[in-house]
């Protein structure tokens, strides 16, 4: 069975333990499951900065780590630093947004995100954008006031996400609800019922894919856009990103 290994490239211990539980919940039996969080970087990602910041994180968690997992979800909304882990990773690389989005369309046409900040819009609408669905987003609705605590952001605004949800399949003609974000792993699980379109979450969709993708053994890109970055000189990086880079040598 697949090893997966989960990157939160925010700080937060507790979103962490969030995507860990929500991952073993929806992993198949034998999957094995580990997340790692960021060492350094911001609580939660909000701003095109932050994604920055979190994407380095990411990559050297990933740098350090892969060689022991069949694949690696980037576990934030937003996917900071997918595609160039897609580049450089000898194992399929999935994150939070594009596994969510693709079970989204599976479920329906149009498809409504609700963020828990309205800073967040922007990023993800580029993030929507970059996966060629623009096309398919119904709309991106987002909580509207300062979060106390990043990890109880279901318990203290459980009830604000789901009116949100219900204005974005009354108002705005979503078919199916993306809930995003770590913090709001496992959401949809405790959502099932209460919404009128189906609901997906970004961890459980990211495990299931990445199962998926480990199962296919699809090989890896040699040439092409996704084609490990040419062998050139380069200073000052963290050892295991410099073997990483130094692989095809």
């Amino acid at each position: 069975m697949p090893r997966l290994l989960l990157i939160n490239p925010n700080t937060s211990d507790s979103v962490s333990a969030l995507i860990r539980a929500e991952a073993e919940r929806s992993a198949s039996p034998g999957t094995e499951v580990e997340v790692l969080t960021a060492p350094f970087g911001v609580a939660y990602i909000e701003t095109r900065f932050e994604a920055l910041i979190g994407a380095y994180a990411a990559a050297q968690l990933a740098a350090e780590h892969h060689e022991r997992f069949d694949a690696v979800i980037v576990a934030a909304f937003g996917d900071p630093g997918l595609a160039g882990l897609r580049e450089v990773l000898p194992c399929p690389v999935t994150g939070l947004t594009e596994a969510a989005l693709a079970s989204a369309c599976l479920l329906g046409q149009r498809f409504s995100i609700v963020a828990i900040s309205q800073r967040i819009r922007a990023w993800y609408l580029e993030t929507v954008q970059s996966c060629g669905l623009a096309s398919r987003l119904a709309s991106i609705r987002g909580l509207d006031e300062p979060l106390a605590d990043i990890g109880k952001v279901q318990d203290d605004q459980g009830e604000r996400l789901l009116r949100m949800a219900e204005r974005c399949v009354d108002e705005d003609g979503a078919d199916v609800i993306v809930l995003a974000g770590a913090p709001l792993a496992g959401l949809a699980r405790s959502l099932r019922g209460r919404l009128p379109v189906p609901s997906v979450d970004g961890v459980s969709s990211a495990v299931r894919h990445a199962e998926t993708l480990a199962a296919l053994r699809p090989g890896k890109a040699t040439r092409g856009s996704f084609a490990p970055p040419p062998v050139k000189p380069h200073r000052g990086l963290p050892p295991a990103i410099a073997r990483l880079l130094d692989a095809r040598r």
